[in-house]
């Protein structure tokens, strides 16, 4: 175990609060973030934030409230053991020792800090921190980072197992069903996250993910990166369903508040100062995948062929994918600009940015309707397929890539269709600035997501 900061300047501690992060992709990062925001509102109490030593190394690369603790738990890889490459290794293996890993660190945490543990907020993944919160007589708040419909779908594999049971044979994975989820008017079975009905369900992640659903009922509050107006019929399921369910987002408004932006050190802002405005297509697919190299070259097609202005965010090594010449006759004619990396909140913020090619990733919803830029989606793994149905059929403020990959045709196609001045353009433009007003207000001073975050306070210092 390491610690970073001592936890005492001068400040007399009321409360000690463990934190257990899943420390994958951009979850660590959401919920140092929540924790910031609490140990802010709650200076006299005492934040313990248990992750990997390679998560918490890169979470605190910069000195963070005096109240935050950092403690490094194992990530469960053998020592000298060369990863194979193979989905979700990584996962599996922290999966395997998580649970003592935590119950140990919480230990010694308690005893270097002289005070018990009086809460344990987690990730909502880490459904064993109901047992430890018992263990403990302590509260458990569990932070689920995605959306509301796709949280539905974990809370109901067992409902959607047994109908799918009965209705197999009779439809398949592209069918759409109504009422298969409670508050959810309709959804495609291929749409459902990995692991509910389709996967490996015996895997470490899908049971996972399954046993996070039957549990989370358990917790004390359920807290979610979103905002109650965007969703109203699947909040109020939920909010039936939990003890206490908060809708305390979008993160990205508020952290775009109190927090001081990246360094622009390509230059996207500036170039994006001499495009027309609503006319550029914002093109990033995350950091985490990508789509395949044929699909990077049917989009690069698509933008030349229908001339569209473009800022592409893609990694050095998926860059050489791109068609032979593209990057450079695209540079020189002052049509395109592709960079390893964009602010991409800012970049959404512009004035000349008319669409945002995404995978459809929950952050990068929320981001796009908090700067209230239509999508095109094509997405990838998890949760991205619900999202982008949500996108496309239920919110109405963007398009799925028909087919579901990117071929010139069809690129060329949504590029049209959303950045045109026709009828269908300007209603989803109205639709998603409906949404981004709802959104700001919600993160306001009097706004639904400010006063959930207050009762969240309340919960974790009482």
């Amino acid at each position: 175990m390491e610690t970073i900061g001592n936890g005492n300047g001068g400040t007399v501690r009321t409360r000690h609060v463990a934190v257990f992060a899943f420390p994958f992709a951009s979850h660590p990062t959401h919920l140092l973030n929540l924790v910031r925001r609490l140990a802010a509102a709650a200076p006299t109490v005492l934040f313990s934030f248990f992750s990997t030593e390679r998560t918490n190394r890169a979470l605190f690369t910069k000195r963070g409230c005096d109240n935050i603790l950092r403690y490094d738990v194992s990530d469960g890889i053998p020592e000298g053991y060369v990863m194979q490459g193979k989905i979700h290794e990584d996962i599996n293996y922290f999966l395997g020792v998580a649970k003592e890993e935590f119950k140990s660190g919480v230990q010694v945490a308690e005893k270097e800090v002289g005070m018990k543990m009086s809460c344990l907020v987690s990730d909502a993944f880490l459904w064993f921190s109901a047992d430890l919160a018992k263990e403990l007589n302590i509260p458990w708040v569990a932070l689920r980072t995605g959306g509301a419909r796709s949280l539905s779908t974990h809370l109901y594999t067992d409902l959607i197992r047994e109908k799918y049971s009965e209705l197999k044979g009779s439809i398949g994975p592209n069918d759409e069903i109504a009422n298969l989820i409670p508050g959810v008017e309709s959804i495609r079975l291929a749409d459902l996250p990995i692991g509910v009905i389709f996967g490996d369900l015996d895997s470490p992640f899908a049971s996972m993910m399954h046993k996070m659903g039957r549990n989370l009922t358990r917790a004390t509050t359920v807290a979610i990166n979103s905002f109650q107006e965007l969703d109203p019929d699947v909040t109020k399921n939920l909010s039936s369903l939990f003890n206490n369910f908060l809708n305390i987002g979008p993160s990205n408004l508020v952290s775009k508040h109190n927090s001081p932006s990246k360094p622009d050190e390509f230059s996207c802002i500036s170039w994006l100062d001499n495009q027309n405005p609503g006319s550029v297509a914002y093109i990033s697919f995350g950091t985490k995948f990508c789509p395949p190299p044929n699909e990077l070259v049917a989009i690069a097609e698509a933008l030349e062929s229908t001339k569209t202005p473009f800022l592409w965010s893609i990694n050095k090594d998926s860059q050489t994918h791109l068609p032979l010449g593209f990057v450079e006759r695209t540079t020189a004619n002052g049509s395109g600009k592709v960079v390893p990396w964009a602010p991409q909140v800012q970049v959404l913020d512009h004035i000349a940015t008319g669409v945002f090619v995404t995978h459809g990733g929950w952050n990068s919803v929320l981001e796009s309707i908090g700067s209230g830029v239509p999508m095109i989606c094509r997405p990838l793994i998890g949760d991205q397929p619900i999202n982008s149905w949500m996108v496309e059929r239920v919110w109405g403020i963007g398009v799925w890539i028909e087919g579901g990959k990117f071929t010139k045709h069809e690129t060329c196609c949504a590029l049209e269709q959303v950045l045109s001045v026709d009828a269908s353009s300007k209603g989803m433009k109205e639709r998603i600035g409906v949404l981004k007003d709802l959104a700001h207000k919600a993160v306001g001073p009097n706004g639904s997501s400010t006063q959930n975050f207050k009762t969240l306070v309340d919960v974790i210092t009482r």
